[in-house]
């Protein structure tokens, strides 16, 4: 059985060994760490600056088995109504069998029935379609953005597409 917790700093250490190549690592953290591969010191120092945030939540999966996926989920406006997924991974050796599934619908009841937000945001890069298809399975929807988002990437631009799940 798949349950939600709070991340742990020891979480770390299997979580960062789930990217195996730079490809897999810059669909999950695009720009935000700036050399790879990452120790569990560099996500625990990067999360670290969110340590005081009343807006930021970092969400590890976990069953009998261990640590399975993590997650982050931060409000984006001074309401608290609109909640923003992010770092959304499963452990690569559980992939495809409805884990990654599983984590985000836990990670959306979260939202809306404990942190009360009306609407969840989230943002996949199109050479992603994996990670796009499985947010699609648990109710996420193309959301309209206000322009093309792009990130440059290993010399390539990158388009990450908005989506969005409203209760």
């Amino acid at each position: 059985m798949l349950r939600l917790r709070p991340y742990k700093s020891c979480d770390a250490e299997f979580i960062v060994k789930w990217c195996t190549d730079e490809i897999a690592f810059r669909k999950w953290s695009a720009d935000r760490y700036k050399s790879f591969p990452i120790t569990s010191d560099d996500m625990n120092n990067y999360y670290s600056g969110f340590a005081y945030a009343d807006n930021f939540y970092q969400m590890t999966a976990f069953d009998e088995t261990g640590v399975v996926g993590h997650l982050i989920m931060r409000f984006v406006d001074e309401d608290k109504k609109v909640l923003r997924f992010g770092f959304v991974i499963v452990d690569n050796t559980k992939r495809g069998k409805g884990y990654g599934k599983e984590m985000l619908r836990l990670a959306v009841e979260f939202g809306f029935d404990i942190l009360k937000c009306s609407k969840i945001t989230l943002g996949v890069f199109e050479n992603n379609p994996d990670a796009y298809y499985c947010y699609k399975s648990v109710g996420f929807k193309d959301a309209a953005a206000d322009k093309d988002n792009y990130f440059h990437v290993l010399g390539e631009d990158w388009k990450c597409l908005e989506m969005e799940i409203v209760r």
